[in-house]
């Protein structure tokens, strides 16, 4: 089958790899119809993160129909079902998938030894990612092996929502959804999202499903801004404004009460000492991430406010303010999505039409144009904010 692997660091390719096949009672195997470019991709398109290893598959965002299923799921999956799978692989038995904390899930991760190693204790299995994660091959491809597939899917009615409308399901829209809900949102509350990305549209549709008074968007990219102020957010252009004047301005002097990061490991200030610092640092690899919406959003927030991060981060960062978040009194709420806490009631909601996400999609095409697509998406060419692909 064809799929989209990764070889090093920029260099994504489309190549014939072996087709997947059932290697557990509780696998099914699914032939994607979409499957999509996460902004988590370019982490490991850029090399940031550790644990990838040459003809990786790549790709965590997938949709599809099952084609063949194990005898230990065939009391949840039949051939023939149509399927969203979440990023996120869970067996739904250990005690973090009892309290639905599925990202931690205990069991799914056939790597955990090595994420304790770093972590001091697993997190779940993820498709598409690092051997951190599980090494398990991702989604960008024609099929897909799903372990613990009895519990890892989401199933969608037949012939009434297209794959676009509920693809972003599997991860970007309860990512979007799970950050906003960390903000435990209050109805005059302002909520300020750094990043106009695909995660960051979703968490101000989100916040504004949620009821917040106020969102604010932050970005540099036009399209993206547009696209935000389009969902209902005032846009702040980074580079043409002072983020903290016009915040100040927005909420009168005291700073939003929840701020949202949704860029993560490679934030893309340029014109401030600390972002100069930390490029540096990570061009001689003495750091590994570059913090500086962390930073920020510690300085703008209110007191006693919410610092939600679903941004992904990959080691260490350096001069973190640990002390003006402790003497603000500052939460933050962090983590991988437990997408299937939320996708019952997000699906509800697409299919009542309070939101299509597919609002979202700038560019579809066949998976072989897949690599081409990762370097016009990661710089943000031809006004790409999501891709779908085709397989």
């Amino acid at each position: 089958m064809k799929a989209l692997v990764w070889n090093k660091p920029k260099d994504i390719r489309c190549e014939e790899v072996p087709d997947p096949r059932i290697e557990d009672p509780r696998d099914a195997i699914i032939k994607v119809s979409a499957c999509a470019i996460c902004g988590s991709d370019l982490h490991l398109y850029d090399g940031f993160m550790p644990g990838m290893e040459s003809g990786d598959v790549m790709g965590h965002e997938f949709m599809g129909e099952v084609v063949e299923v194990g005898s230990g799921a065939k009391n949840a999956l039949k051939v023939g079902d149509r399927v969203v799978i979440p990023f996120t692989i869970f067996c739904g038995e250990c005690d973090q998938c009892r309290r639905g904390n599925f990202s931690v899930c205990q069991t799914s991760n056939r790597n955990a030894s090595l994420a304790s190693k770093l972590f001091g204790r697993t997190t779940a299995g993820l498709f598409g990612y690092t051997h951190l994660t599980g090494g398990y091959a991702g989604g960008q491809a024609e099929y897909v092996r799903v372990p613990f597939a009895d519990k890892t899917h989401i199933k969608i009615p037949k012939g009434t929502l297209t794959d676009e409308q509920v693809l972003f399901l599997g991860d970007i829209f309860p990512t979007g959804w799970q950050a906003v809900v960390q903000c435990d949102p209050q109805p005059d509350d302002t909520i300020a999202i750094w990043g106009a990305g695909p995660v960051g549209q979703m968490a101000v549709r989100s916040a504004i499903l949620l009821g917040a008074r106020q969102v604010i968007c932050i970005d540099r990219v036009p399209e993206r801004l547009a696209m935000a102020e389009a969902g209902g957010a005032i846009p702040i252009n980074f580079e043409t404004e002072s983020v903290l004047e016009r915040l100040d301005e927005l909420t009168g002097g005291k700073g939003p009460d929840k701020c949202i990061d949704s860029v993560g490991m490679e934030a893309h200030a340029t014109a401030t000492l600390d972002s100069l610092y930390d490029r540096a640092k990570q061009a001689v690899m003495l750091e590994s991430d570059r913090p500086h919406v962390l930073r920020e959003m510690a300085y703008v927030c209110r007191p006693a406010g919410v610092l939600s991060v679903p941004g992904v981060y990959g080691g260490l960062v350096d001069k973190f303010p640990m002390g003006m978040i402790m003497n603000k009194g500052l939460t933050i709420r962090t983590g991988q999505t437990h997408v299937n806490r939320w996708t019952d009631d997000l699906l509800r909601r697409i299919e009542e039409g309070q939101i299509d996400p597919s609002f979202v999609i700038t560019h579809t095409v066949p998976l072989a144009d897949g690599p081409a697509m990762y370097k016009t998406f990661r710089d943000k060419e031809d006004g790409c904010i999501k891709v779908v692909l085709k397989p």
